[in-house]
């Protein structure tokens, strides 16, 4: 099984109470269901699809949990169509875990995409078709491979 953390942008840079359209979701999913039918993919909009009505204590709980879940994952998928500072953040945990880290944004020169992904796709057209043609796929296994020996070692101690 491949843990899966599906980063992406939700509020960005809006000022007011709402969120940008999520409906990007579905096709990174169904891409990710369809190259790795294995993946076991954890959405926060899916587990927490009413979390602007929150209140300030349960939104700084799902908040800090959400970064320490993608820290313990196997690949995480980032949709930045713009910079959103929680999607950084994930990024940031699952890098640091060892985590292939994938963005799907047309930001390459951002350092935080520069640095902390493993593959860049512009569009969310490329990602699908990369998915669909097994590029993705390969890409994903070729990491878990070279992580082996660091996940065994982990579980030695």
């Amino acid at each position: 099984m491949v843990r899966v953390f599906l980063a992406g942008i939700i509020q960005g840079s809006i000022a007011e109470k709402r969120i940008h359209r999520q409906d990007y979701r579905f096709r990174v999913i169904n891409a990710l269901n369809a190259s790795i039918p294995d993946a076991d993919v954890l959405d926060p909009i899916s587990d927490h699809p009413n979390s602007l009505e929150y209140s300030a204590r349960k939104s700084q709980d799902v908040f800090f949990d959400l970064m320490r879940r993608a820290g313990g994952i196997d690949l995480l998928v980032a949709f930045l169509p713009e910079a959103s500072m929680g999607t950084a953040i994930e990024m940031w945990e699952a890098w640091r875990s060892g985590a292939l880290v994938v963005a799907i944004t047309p930001m390459a020169v951002n350092w935080a995409i520069r640095f902390l992904t493993h593959r860049v796709y512009t569009t969310l057209e490329e990602f699908e078709a990369a998915a669909s043609n097994g590029e993705f796929r390969q890409l994903v296994e070729e990491h878990l491979e070279r992580m082996k020996p660091r996940i065994n070692s982990d579980k030695l101690r």
